[in-house]
C-alpha cells in the first residue's frame, strides 16, 4: 500500500496598506499635520495653487485581489481644504479564493473644513470580490464632495464579467445623525444583472455623487444638464445634493464626470484626473 500526503496549498501573498494623514488649516492655507504610511500604500502632495492640500493616493501593489486590506483615514481640522484622489483607476482582480479584497476609508471634517473625495474610477473584474466601506463624520459647518466611479470590467476588451462580488457601503453622518446611507449589493453575473432595465440597462459604468455644501442649489441644474437623460440628481435636504448617472462605458463617464466636477470644484478637478 502506497501512502499520499496530503497536498498542502502555498499561502498567497496578500497586499495590505494603511494611509492616515491630518490637515489643518490656517490664515488661508493648508498644511499637512500628520502623515503615516504603511505597507502598500504612499500618497504624494502635488503643489494645489488654491492654498488647499491634494493627497494622490497610490496602491503599489498594482490592484486588488482577494485577501488584501487597505485602509485609509483622514482628518481635516478646522478650515482646512482637503483633496483626495488615486494616481490611476483601481483594478480588483480574479480573486483566487472566496475572500473579497477589504477597502475601508474614514473620513472626519471639523467644522469650516471642506474635503473631497474624488477617486478615480474602481474597475471590477470577473471573478473579482470587493467589500468596501466608505465613513464620513462632518461636523454642522463642514462641507464635503463625494464622486465614486464604478466600471463594470473592460469593455474594450471585450470582457464580460460573469461572476462577482461586491459589497459597497457608503455612510455619511453631521453632527453623529445619519445624512445619507447607501449600499450596494451584487453577487453573481454582472453582465446579466447590469442588462435588466430596472437596474443599469445594459451600461458599463456608473457613479454617485453627494455634495454637502450650503450653496448646492446652484448646482442642481448644471448637474442635471451634465448628467443627461441616464443620470438623476436630487436634494434630500437644503444643502445636501445626491446623484446618480450611467454611462456606455468608463469614457462616456469620465467625460460627464469632469463636466461635473469642474462645476463643483470651481475649476479645480485633480490634473491626474485629465491624464
Amino acid at each position: 500500500m502506497t501512502l499520499h500526503k496530503p497536498v498542502t496549498l502555498p499561502s498567497l501573498q496578500r497586499a495590505k496598506g494603511c494611509l492616515d494623514l491630518i490637515v489643518a488649516g490656517a490664515a488661508g492655507k493648508t498644511q499637512l499635520a500628520d502623515l503615516r504610511e504603511q505597507g502598500s500604500t504612499r500618497a504624494v502632495f502635488p503643489r494645489d495653487p488654491t492654498g488647499a492640500v491634494t493627497a494622490v493616493v497610490l496602491n503599489t501593489a498594482g490592484g486588488l485581489t482577494g485577501g488584501d486590506d487597505f485602509t485609509l483615514t483622514a482628518t481635516a481640522k478646522q478650515a482646512a481644504t482637503l483633496r483626495i484622489t488615486t494616481q490611476a483607476a483601481e483594478r480588483v482582480y480574479a480573486t483566487p479564493d472566496v475572500r473579497a479584497a477589504q477597502v475601508r476609508t474614514m473620513i472626519t471634517v471639523a467644522d469650516g473644513a471642506l474635503v473631497q473625495w474624488l477617486p478615480q474610477e474602481t474597475i471590477l473584474f470577473d471573478k473579482s470580490a470587493l467589500d468596501r466601506r466608505l465613513t464620513v463624520e462632518l461636523a454642522p459647518t463642514a462641507k464635503f464632495l463625494m464622486v465614486e466611479p464604478l466600471v463594470f470590467g473592460r469593455s474594450a476588451s471585450g470582457e464580460v464579467i460573469q461572476r462577482v462580488s461586491l459589497r459597497d457601503r457608503v455612510s455619511i453622518f453631521r453632527g453623529g445623525v445619519p445624512l445619507y446611507l447607501d449600499g450596494i449589493a451584487v453577487r453573481g453575473d454582472l453582465s446579466r444583472i447590469s442588462n435588466r432595465t430596472a437596474t443599469a440597462d445594459g451600461a458599463g459604468a456608473a457613479a454617485s455623487i453627494v455634495l454637502v455644501d450650503p450653496h448646492v442649489e446652484q448646482h442642481l441644474e448644471h448637474l442635471r444638464d451634465a448628467l443627461g437623460p441616464k443620470g438623476g440628481a436630487s436634494l434630500l435636504q437644503p444643502d445636501v445634493l445626491v446623484a446618480r448617472v450611467l454611462a456606455t462605458d468608463s469614457y462616456a463617464l469620465r467625460q460627464m464626470l469632469l463636466l461635473t466636477l469642474d462645476q463643483m470644484t470651481g475649476g479645480f478637478t485633480p490634473k491626474n484626473w485629465r491624464l
